[in-house]
């Protein structure tokens, strides 16, 4: 067995894991406040004085597999600061106040676990939200879910 063949092996064959992930930079705060959405009633509105108001977001990365969706007041900023994932700008918003939690129905298509394998929903949580443009050049945020090198992204658009 070639070399190659045996690196492969052992780290998956996503074809998608070492791809570069989008360096926006030219978006600014009025591009981001606003109302955001994504599937089973999930929204974040970002208000311009750097407030958030945070309705059943799911946690990002490994966080996801836990499926609680949090709820509550937070805040965001804008930001440039280098993250493992890309050198453009991020926007991180952290739960300062969490009101509600929620449990996502698992996916068919999971292996059912057992509740006391899922950790509980935190108090305060921060998300960092990584930026690109869709095809008609319309600002999303997003996150990696689930293992990050599967790439798999929650997408929030603008309402």
């Amino acid at each position: 067995m070639s070399l190659v063949a045996c690196l492969l092996a052992l780290v998956g064959c996503n074809p998608h894991m070492y791809d570069e992930v989008p360096a926006l930079r030219d978006a600014k705060r009025a591009d981001i406040a606003g109302s955001w959405r994504c599937v089973d009633h999930t929204e974040v509105t970002l208000r311009p004085d750097g407030k958030a108001v945070i309705r059943l977001l799911d946690g990002q990365e490994f966080d996801f597999d836990d499926r609680w969706r949090l709820s509550g007041m937070g805040t965001w900023e804008l930001t440039d600061e280098r993250m493992g994932w890309n050198d453009g700008q991020h926007v991180r918003m952290a739960l300062t106040s969490r009101t509600a939690s929620a449990t996502r129905a698992p996916d068919p298509a999971e292996p059912l676990d057992e509740p006391a394998e899922r950790a509980p929903a935190p108090v305060a949580y921060t998300w960092t939200f990584e930026l690109r443009r869709d095809n008609r050049e319309e600002l999303e945020l997003y996150f990696f879910f689930g293992d990050p090198d599967s790439r798999s992204t929650y997408v929030l658009t603008r309402e």
